[in-house]
């Protein structure tokens, strides 16, 4: 072969080879997109570079596919369910209790998961694998918890607080935690007083529709 057509032949070796580079990389990025969704562009926008944050991301599939994760018996999924249902009915009297169990329930619902709930921040990231699209939820109802117990949260905020919750919750049961026979029956506070029963009614958090896994 003449130094001409070597060349030329490197040439087209490279060139394939850089090709199939890309091709891979952004299948890879894809992949991550699809399973990560907003959970990515968070992380891409935490991170120095999109490259750092995606090896951030497949460092928390690792770590998550080291954890044994344990579906729940049908036994204990009723008797989560049981237990938010009480929750919503608590939240007419007591918002800011509720939005307290809500938050203790969750996290008891993660650890029987399989997940670690010991630092909040690693808590997010196992859960981000596979629950990501309920995450920023979670977060947000996480907050406005935090602001509850330090008296800066509303009435309204803690209603919020709930509805995302439940959204997370949902998700790691695996159904919608709320029959749908109890959802046009909303619980009626103890009062006798009209004027009570109407606000409570009025604080009491809604149940929209949430897809589960």
């Amino acid at each position: 072969m003449s130094p001409t057509g070597i060349v030329i032949t490197a040439l087209a070796i490279v060139i394939v080879v850089v090709i199939g580079i890309v091709v891979w990389s952004s299948a890879r990025r894809r992949a991550l997109r699809s399973r990560f969704g907003p959970e990515y562009d968070r992380v891409v926008a935490e991170q120095s570079s999109r490259s750092a944050a995606e090896q951030e991301l497949r460092d928390r599939e690792r770590r998550h596919a080291e954890l044994t994760i344990t579906p729940l018996s049908d036994e204990s999924r009723r008797r989560y369910a049981t237990a938010w249902e009480e929750i919503q009915a608590r939240f007419i009297d007591a918002p800011d209790q509720a939005v307290g169990a809500a938050d203790d329930l969750v996290t008891r619902l993660i650890s029987e998961r399989g997940y670690p709930t010991g630092d909040y921040s690693d808590q997010l990231a196992h859960l981000s694998v596979e629950h990501a699209r309920t995450l920023t939820s979670y977060r947000e109802a996480h907050d406005i918890h935090l602001r509850n117990q330090r008296g800066e949260a509303s009435t309204e905020d803690l209603r919020q607080a709930v509805v995302h919750y439940r959204e997370l919750f949902a998700d790691l049961l695996g159904a919608d935690p709320v029959r749908h026979h109890q959802e046009a029956e909303p619980a009626r506070p103890t009062a006798p007083d009209q004027h009570h029963r109407s606000n409570a009614d009025e604080n009491r958090p809604d149940t929209p529709h949430v897809t589960t896994r």
